[in-house]
């Protein structure tokens, strides 16, 4: 599942191949636990989220909205951990080389998927800000919700655009001279860092500011029923902190990465072990985002039981509905 041959085949110094073989051995425990359990934990309830959700339209909130489209991106997310778990650092792949095409599609799909997820987080909590700040107003309503989060799949995947970029020039470079100037990966990832991880960190900062401040200032309008749940401050505060916890390991890394290539020297075994392992490491707990957040949703969230219970009603009754409620409407009927 994980292979220490190339770290190897580079030294003769025992205590590195022992620390690689130490590194390999908790990383397959890692990646078999993943497969075992967060693989299909993530896959039922992010599925579930959806369906819930979906069935129940008319009851559903601005968070819901935001929530749903999570669940989407951590269902690519969580279709994509396998394939990368069992083959991605095994060069003998020829399915994972950097210029195979379904590796770039993967690529693709994780960047677009790890884009959507931060900047819903980051647009729920400056709408939940706007709904406390001035409820009824529409501004942050379930209709608009919903076109915020087709333009937040839409920059994503422009956003990942450079990826694309930098796969079609390795292919065309010997016929398009002005290709070789796109062939850089470390512009790419630090692109990525900026928008997929800066940019979203100041708006979830300055979001919060403003809700606390807010919080602490009772107004006549603390009373209106018209409110957003206040359930939804503990879902909102639980999902800021588990996101950027969860993915800020994975971004450092980038970041630590596209430096490192950047100075041009080659450093030591050792620390090409503890980077690698450190990577990988990273997109573990990256892809752990898609099975934690739905399980938030589902423990913090008070009306997701009552929608699911009505959901699978639906599934065991019917269209016809159950007995006992026609009996129960003819009775009013009557």
């Amino acid at each position: 599942m994980w292979s220490c041959e190339a770290l190897i085949n580079s030294t003769e110094n025992s205590e590195d191949q022992h620390l690689c073989h130490d590194f390999d051995l908790v990383l397959s425990i890692f990646s078999l636990l993943y497969l075992i359990i967060c693989f299909p934990i993530g896959l039922c309830y992010n599925g579930l989220l959806v369906l819930v959700n979906l069935y129940n339209k008319a009851t559903m909130t601005m968070p819901d909205v935001y929530f749903v489209n999570i669940a989407v991106a951590g269902l690519i997310i969580n279709t994509l951990a396998p394939m990368y778990l069992l083959g991605l650092a095994n060069t003998k792949w020829a399915i994972w080389n950097s210029n195979n095409e379904v590796y770039i599609t993967f690529l693709i799909l994780f960047n677009v998927s790890s884009l959507v997820t931060m900047y819903s987080t980051t647009l729920l909590s400056l709408d939940y800000y706007i709904e406390r700040a001035l409820p009824r107003t529409y501004m942050s309503s379930v209709y608009n919700t919903k076109h915020v989060c087709g333009f937040i799949w839409g920059g994503a995947m422009l956003t990942s655009f450079s990826s694309l970029l930098f796969y079609v020039c390795n292919h065309v470079s010997t016929k398009i001279i002005e290709c070789s100037k796109m062939q850089n990966q470390e512009a790419a990832d630090a692109i990525m860092v900026f928008i997929g991880y800066v940019v979203p960190a100041i708006a979830v900062l300055y979001a919060l500011t403003l809700i606390l401040r807010i919080r602490k200032e009772a107004t006549p309008l603390d009373q209106d029923t018209g409110r957003l749940d206040p359930s939804v401050h503990r879902l909102l505060i639980a999902t800021v902190c588990t996101q950027f916890t969860l993915w800020t390991p994975y971004y450092v890394i980038l970041l630590v990465s596209t430096f490192t290539n950047l100075r041009g020297r080659i450093p030591d075994v050792n620390s090409i072990q503890i980077l690698h392992f450190a990577t990988i490491l990273s997109k573990f707990l990256a892809f752990s985002s898609s099975f934690v957040m739905p399980l938030l949703y589902r423990y913090i969230n008070k009306n997701f039981p009552n929608k699911l219970r009505r959901l699978l009603k639906k599934i065991h009754c019917g269209n016809q509905g159950c007995s006992h409620e026609r009996t129960v409407v003819q009775q009013v009927m009557t």
